[in-house]
């Protein structure tokens, strides 16, 4: 049997081990390159190796790796102390391993928020379709999407989902049960579509005016990806009452968070919810080198800049090749292509051609790069894409099942 066999088929990786990395680098065993334009999927803020959290990761792997929540956790108060500064809405936090247990912090704190009000009724929590948030069975039933629900039982209640932005049908189904809105600011694997602004404040204004909670899902969108530091900051007066983040957060290490009002937490007593691993002193020692990084605003403004040059360079693209680009997508650093050829044979291409990329919803071709590239490495990439898109012209147009 051939060394890997025995992990589960969930994945269907190409056969490339990647070694070590370096910057916006990858180099396999064979000391190939790859540009990296997905960074673990939208994981690696700050590129491969960079000293500053692996120093902190060393720093930390000295003294003492896990005590659990049982004991105080002095790197993970340090870093929810930085988490609520810089959230207005923040004022207490859970932190967890994944986006997926983020989430299911999140939907569980809502829920029992109202229960404790005594409306132990209001459970339901209303999503959009086209959303992710995870891969539990709550969170694959809170985003509804029958290719991940297919198999595993029946529905779980308490969740419905609209479609995307239809804000009639959003009026229509709130009702005396309903607990929250989930929304990401950005959807990631829905194709890479931002909901508008002004639209983030609308959905603030109705939850205030219902008394429902309002949970934004940053798990992909967030950690300086977009340019600020999570997606929702682009609009004002639009602040959630619970935030999930992961992925970028932690680095490339694992670490997520649940981040929620201090009224709301309140209902969060001993004995309501637990992770053995949440707090992991490596974890949180990482999480606090990683936003220390990339909170600086020089930090962030060069994730503008890039951010600009690089949709700029896109719109060349899109206009040199109009029978294989029909649009732009996403927002900041969570960028990306609806194509009219098959997004992952075109990213099959870019594989051969040195440059890693992703896929998602609407034959999307989905870039999500460190966060600490540069100009130059946007002309590698623009490179690479002109060459996949010339040889993509070959191909039949992409058919939607």
């Amino acid at each position: 049997m051939a060394e890997g066999d025995h992990l589960y088929n969930t994945y269907k990786p190409p056969q490339i081990e990647f070694v070590r990395g370096e910057g916006a680098y990858l180099y396999t065993d064979k000391d190939e390159k790859y540009l990296d334009f997905i960074a673990g999927i939208s994981v690696n803020c700050l590129g491969h190796n960079h000293p500053v959290p692996k120093a902190a990761l060393i720093e930390q792997a000295n003294k003492v790796w896990h005590v659990s929540g049982m004991y105080q956790l002095t790197e993970a108060k340090t870093l929810a102390k930085k988490y609520c500064d810089a959230l207005p809405f923040a004022g207490k936090v859970f932190f967890t391993n994944s986006g997926a247990e983020a989430l299911e912090c999140a939907m569980k704190t809502a829920r029992r928020y109202h229960y404790d009000k005594g409306d132990v009724d209001r459970y339901d929590i209303i999503g959009f379709q086209g959303a992710f948030h995870g891969r539990t069975f709550a969170t694959i039933n809170a985003a509804g999407n029958p290719k991940y629900v297919k198999g595993f039982g029946p529905a779980l209640p308490g969740f419905i989902n609209l479609p995307f932005g239809d804000h009639e049908a959003l009026l229509e189904a709130i009702g005396p049960n309903t607990a929250a809105i989930l929304v990401e600011p950005v959807q990631g694997e829905g194709g890479l579509r931002p909901l508008p602004t002004e639209y983030l404040r609308t959905l603030r204004t109705l939850c205030d005016e219902k008394g429902i909670l309002l949970i934004y899902d940053e798990v992909q969108c967030g950690a300086g990806r977009t340019g600020k530091l999570f997606a929702h900051q682009w609009a004002e007066d639009a602040e959630p009452d619970i935030m999930a983040v992961a992925k970028g957060v932690g680095g490339g290490f694992p670490l997520g968070a649940c981040i929620a009002r201090e009224d709301v937490a309140a209902c969060m007593v001993p004995g309501t919810h637990g992770s053995t691993y949440g707090g992991n002193p490596l974890a949180c020692a990482v999480g606090n080198a990683v936003w220390d990084e990339i909170s600086k605003p020089e930090f962030l403004d060069q994730v503008v800049r890039v951010s600009n040059f690089l949709k700029q360079q896109f719109e060349g693209l899109k206009d040199e090749f109009p029978d294989v680009v029909s649009e732009l997508r996403g927002k900041g650093l969570l960028c990306g292509m609806q194509l009219k050829k098959p997004a992952i044979e075109v990213r099959a291409l870019m594989l051969e051609r040195g440059m890693l990329g992703g896929s998602a919803g609407d034959n999307v071709l989905r870039l999500a790069p460190p966060l600490i590239i540069t100009e130059d490495h946007v002309r590698e990439a623009v490179d690479i894409l002109r060459d996949c898109f010339e040889e993509a012209r070959k191909m039949d147009d992409f058919v939607p099942e």
